[in-house]
């Protein structure tokens, strides 16, 4: 019935309903129902850029020189414990080469710039048919408050304004990938 993940098990003698996890569960007589624990999953893609820009509407929203285009996507379990992990692995992250070219130096040691643009569509549901469906990816009400939240965090760790696209714009995104790097996050697999 569900994926062999981890599940919370519950156990109820009379008909009733109770709520966890903002689910309703319903219980039978004498009947054991599990339900996979909720997992928060705030994906971010962290790129290394030689330049990159955002374009909404023919013109320049934001633009950047050396840096990370990191692409944000937040569900609605998303809670700023998810936001503060991602912001201090990003901006400590050491994917900038040093004086023998290794990577080994992050965005703070290169004083690099940062372009955040919110990315609903890295929730991505593909299961079933060929059109992708986004229900995990967080509501407005939700999201906007925790995209602005991961900027202004980002943009006091690493000393300087953090560029940004704009929520549920049409944006034209412009970068120059540098290696190619590319990282992918998320705050479920903490790798």
């Amino acid at each position: 019935m569900f994926p062999s993940r981890e599940f919370n098990i519950y156990r109820q003698g009379e008909n009733d309903a109770r709520k966890v996890n903002s689910n309703k569960i319903w219980f039978s007589q004498n009947n054991v129902v599990s339900l996979p624990k909720i997992q928060r999953i705030m994906r971010a893609v962290i790129q290394r850029v030689t330049h990159a820009s955002v374009t909404i509407e023919g013109s320049i929203k934001s633009q950047i020189e050396q840096g990370f285009l990191i692409l944000l996507g937040v569900c609605n379990e998303d809670t700023m414990e998810d936001v503060e992990w991602l912001v201090k692995k990003i901006a400590n992250l050491r994917v900038f080469g040093d004086e023998n070219d290794v990577m080994n130096r992050s965005i703070l040691d290169v004083q690099g710039e940062a372009l955040v643009v919110s990315q609903f569509t890295l929730f991505a549901s593909y299961k079933k048919g060929n059109r992708p469906s986004w229900f995990r990816a967080g509501s407005h009400e939700h999201s906007i408050p925790l995209y602005e939240a991961f900027c202004a965090q980002l943009s006091e760790a690493i000393g300087k304004p953090v560029g940004t696209g704009e929520f549920g714009a049409d944006m034209k995104v412009e970068l120059l990938n540098d290696g190619p790097v590319t990282i992918c996050m998320d705050t479920k697999n903490k790798e």
